[in-house]
């Protein structure tokens, strides 16, 4: 449950982030780079991987050198905020991994909206619910009451889900991406990419709660699926405990590599950590 306590935490801890670390998403600054801008700045030469269309071919007809224009762009990112609420989510005590989630969603909309950013905040798993990028505290609370209502059910089709999402992606975007990512790698990889191929800049955090790191369970169990429903009975012992958590750690490192390749941020939580050095961290970054 996400409470006006946390949003007095939030406003607190907001007045004591330096402005250089809040200036890596709030977007109130004017950056140089190859885009679609208006007001053409400068010029430079050409280089391989450069695109082509940036080209200026009346300079090139005059100089016999491939030069492309730079624009002036303001960078008013818009900060989209996209938290998984499939069944896996559900898991944990006394607090949800969707819950979790969803207070580090809202915690990245509030400093967005505290800069008088838009924001745009999304969960998803066999579809995805949308909330349109404004401003104000309106909005804002009326996420909060919705996400408080949700109750996490469905399996994540993640790849389709970030699919269907990039339409949404209309301009250079700050996207907060939080999930336990406990799915297939390939899934991963391509869901990640397809929001990659717009140049945004991205922000993947993966929620896992404390017994999914370090397995406290042994001798014979049932265990249930929470996205399948499916059951399994099988007996762990100590040498299952430490492959399964063998396995889960190179599952994690998978998913780095795939975040550093699209270079994007790459934070793992788990929901016994205090939010706010979770939030930090991650900012930090």
């Amino acid at each position: 449950m996400i409470t006006t306590e946390f949003l007095d935490y939030l406003d607190r801890f907001r007045l004591i982030i330096n402005k250089k670390v809040t200036s890596n998403y709030t977007g109130k600054r004017t950056s140089l780079y190859t885009g679609t801008g208006a007001t053409i700045k400068d010029y430079r030469i050409y280089s391989p991987g450069d695109d082509w269309r940036l080209i200026d071919w009346k300079i090139y007809a005059r100089t016999d050198h491939l030069y492309i224009r730079r624009y002036e762009e303001e960078r008013n990112l818009v900060m989209h905020a996209l938290v998984d609420s499939s069944a896996s989510m559900n898991y944990g005590s006394p607090v949800t991994k969707f819950e979790y989630g969803a207070m580090l969603g809202v915690g990245f909309a509030y400093l967005a909206l505290k800069e008088n950013e838009k924001f745009q905040f999304a969960t998803f798993s066999e579809d995805v619910k949308v909330f349109q990028p404004r401003r104000g505290l309106g909005h804002l609370a009326s996420m909060i009451d919705y996400l408080n209502s949700v109750r996490p059910t469905n399996k994540s089709r993640f790849k389709d889900m970030m699919v269907k999402y990039k339409k949404f992606l209309t301009s250079r975007a700050y996207i907060v991406l939080v999930s336990d990512f406990l799915f297939d790698i390939d899934e991963i990889r391509e869901g990640l990419l397809t929001l990659a191929s717009g140049n945004h800049e991205i922000k993947v955090m993966q929620v896992l709660d404390t017994t999914e790191k370090d397995l406290p369970v042994e001798g014979d169990v049932k265990l249930k699926d929470a996205e399948s429903t499916e059951t399994l009975r099988t007996y762990i012992g100590p040498k299952l405990v430490v492959e399964y958590e063998n396995k889960l750690e190179q599952h994690i490192a998978r998913i780095g590599k795939i975040c550093t390749g699209i270079k994007a941020d790459f934070c793992v939580a788990t929901t016994a950590t205090p939010i706010f050095d979770i939030f930090y961290d991650a900012l930090r970054k």
